[in-house]
């Protein structure tokens, strides 16, 4: 990852410069990772039964 593009995910995610000192590049990264996943829609979610029987 380049500095650019990381810089453009802090954007994106709503980072500020000063609260970069706090975070890791490792941190940034699961952030927007996870934020892409909220945004992507499941064709099959488990239900208690599926856990139960997991």
């Amino acid at each position: 990852m380049t500095t650019p593009l990381f810089l453009l995910r802090c954007i994106q995610l709503g980072i500020s410069l000063s609260e970069l000192d706090m975070l890791t590049i490792g941190i940034v990264n699961d952030m927007f990772s996870e934020r892409e996943r909220d945004e992507y829609e499941w064709k099959e979610v488990a239900s208690q039964d599926d856990y139960d029987n997991f």
